[in-house]
């Protein structure tokens, strides 16, 4: 089978619905808009959440809280995660995004004191808990804030 050979599968696909083309087609006369009313006008409907003149939801419910544009969220990383890696390595952003423990860098990468750390790394991360930091010193490790 060629690239120009491929079709979808039989009755799979449906033709336009094409209204407004006399009776006979099914959808002549009103074109399926019902008898007047302002969905039948042309340019007709409402926009988006207009409730007929009632105060809409979005309006209705309360708006609480302060939403801090400038705020900077880091990828989190616990210490027992950092459990994986072999004994003396140096353990940075790129190779925990290569290991799987993060998926992307955002601000950075900050170590949480979650869990035991058993063997003496080097960690690089733009923030460390108090924990975390204390717990991979314990082990041997040293910490770098990068």
């Amino acid at each position: 089978m060629k690239l120009h050979e491929l079709a979808p599968a039989e009755g799979s696909k449906k033709g336009p619905k094409r209204i407004g083309r006399g009776h006979g087609s099914g959808w002549g006369k009103t074109a399926g808009k019902g008898h007047k009313g302002q969905n039948a006008r042309s340019g007709g409907g409402v926009k988006p959440g207009f409730e007929g003149g009632q105060t809409r939801m979005t309006m209705r419910i309360p708006k609480r809280g302060f939403n801090n544009i400038f705020r900077e969220e880091y990828a989190v990383v616990n210490v027992s995660d950092l459990e994986k890696f072999n004994d003396g390595i140096v353990v940075d952003t790129e190779l925990m995004k290569a290991a799987g423990l993060i998926k992307k860098e955002m601000a950075g990468v900050k170590v949480l004191g979650n869990g035991e750390l058993t063997k003496k790394l080097t960690v690089k991360a733009a923030k460390f808990s108090a924990a975390a930091k204390e717990k991979i010193e314990k082990a041997g490790g040293k910490v770098e804030v990068m």
